[in-house]
């Protein structure tokens, strides 16, 4: 089940919330959360419920000994053998057929590759139990004595399949005293629907005209042409994604829980070591807090630290040699960045930057998109004009005209122009007449609009999984 579902839009979160708020003890409420988040993951994924109860059960255990024992050697051993068991997990279902795959194609063998499907965020919630039991470690969490308080953490539907990555102290007080309110509600139903018109109506444009180009005939397709389609990839995956967070997010307002965000506008970065501080957060900083600084972080080995997380971002995404070279390829940026040209870049106007940032990301999404790295290699060959046959074709011609609008539209909502307009005129005063038309008229109209286009849009599409699912 997905959030951008009928199904979800109108059964299983009006059941939810309904039960939810029938009963107002909060065991009850955690309770009715739990069964809710299992039965929302068993829709999609039956049977990986069973990994993700053996994943609690395991960092339960393991967190429970590495706090009981954090002053000596059992902790210690407590900590590495729970995030062990649960990195080999991770390991084998997601990279086994991978390391088959490699291993036969190097050494000419014949070991079995099995193609299991792999559960449904498992990518995801991995990160947060190795968190949890590395933070109980460390002295930065209690260990949960109750085991059904750890695996609310872990299912709760909200971000199970998608992230973003919270840590446990970040909703420990909610898990326990959390205070729903009317305010936060429609707070919550607001950033929602903005997310949802993210993925229903904005990634679901762009993605119609980058499946075009990207994956159709490559002996047709001009210059151009490679770099519209590789544009409208982008923006497809922004939308896609950020508008999971915002979903994720406004969930969590309507049960009174606060995620942290997981975008801020990426796109108007100025280069990739900003990007990926506004790109995926969560996850920048899980790599950040457990293996960057680790392992020495700025103080020694930088470069060595940078290639070792770089890698490992890029095997996170998928179990291929394009997702380890997108992840090289920022290796190289960022430590290109480090050496001089975050320098440069302070020294010339900030177009300039900007328009190498875009330049940059477009060509690492190539890279991403591609399973196959001379597919990947072969696109950048027509972007950058040596297999190019034409610079334009009438065929993208038409698709540009017919996608101006959107592109304008879709290239705004990645700026905080209006979130920047809304601020001032907040900033004027709430009891302004402009604010108050804003918020009692204007934002409830955009709201109610935004919602009924995307259950059309929904209406007439089949099966659309965030993209983010696969990881």
């Amino acid at each position: 089940m997905v959030f951008s579902s009928l199904l979800f839009l109108c059964v299983f979160l009006p059941v939810c919330l309904g039960l939810y708020y029938i009963v107002n003890d909060r065991t009850y409420r955690n309770g009715i959360l739990i069964m809710a988040s299992l039965a929302f993951y068993a829709w999609g994924e039956p049977s990986g419920i069973l990994i993700l109860l053996i994943s609690t059960f395991v960092s339960f255990t393991g967190a429970i000994l590495a706090g009981k024992h954090r002053e000596n050697i059992k902790g210690k051993l407590a900590m590495i053998v729970s995030v062990e068991i649960n990195l080999l997990i991770l390991i084998f279902l997601k990279y086994s057929d991978f390391l088959a795959e490699t291993v036969n194609s190097l050494l000419g063998t014949s070991l079995e590759v099995y193609e299991r499907s792999l559960p449904l965020g498992i990518s995801f919630y991995t990160f947060k139990t190795i968190s949890y039991i590395v933070d109980v470690y460390r002295g930065e969490t209690e260990p949960r004595k109750s085991p059904f308080k750890l695996l609310l953490y872990v299912s709760l539907f909200h971000q199970v399949t998608a992230g973003p990555i919270t840590r446990y102290n970040d909703i420990a007080e909610a898990i326990d005293n959390r205070v729903e309110t009317a305010e936060d509600f429609n707070t919550g139903v607001s950033r929602f629907i903005i997310g949802l018109g993210k993925k229903a109506i904005l990634a679901g444009i762009a993605e119609k005209s980058a499946e075009i180009f990207l994956y159709g005939d490559y002996s047709r397709l001009p210059l151009l042409g490679a770099w519209f389609g590789i544009l409208m990839f982008a923006l497809q995956l922004y939308f896609d994604f950020s508008g999971y967070s915002d979903m994720a997010i406004g969930l969590g307002y309507m049960f009174g829980f606060r995620y942290k965000e997981n975008f801020n506008y990426p796109y108007i970065s100025k280069s990739a070591t900003e990007f990926w501080r506004r790109w995926h957060i969560s996850l920048g900083s899980f790599f950040r807090d457990y293996v960057y600084i680790p392992l020495g972080g700025n103080r020694r080995h930088q470069v060595r630290n940078l290639l070792v997380v770089w890698f490992l971002t890029g095997l996170w995404h998928g179990a291929g040699w394009n997702y380890i070279a997108w992840g090289l390829y920022y290796f190289v940026l960022i430590v290109l960045e480090k050496a001089f040209l975050l320098k440069l870049f302070e020294r010339i106007p900030g177009i300039f930057s900007r328009i190498y940032l875009w330049i940059a990301t477009l060509v690492g999404w190539v890279f991403f998109s591609q399973n196959d790295i001379g597919q990947a290699f072969r696109y950048l060959g027509i972007m950058f004009g040596p297999e190019a046959k034409a610079i334009s074709s009438p065929e993208l011609s038409i698709y540009f005209r017919n996608n101006i609008v959107f592109l304008i539209i879709a290239l705004i909502g990645c700026t905080p122009v209006a979130a920047g307009i809304y601020k001032r005129l907040k900033k004027k005063g709430e009891t302004g007449k402009a604010m108050r038309f804003i918020d009692k008229f204007a934002k409830p109209a955009f709201n109610i609009a935004v919602l009924v286009l995307s259950v059309i849009f929904l209406a007439g599409q089949s099966y659309s999984p965030f993209m983010y699912f696969k990881f």
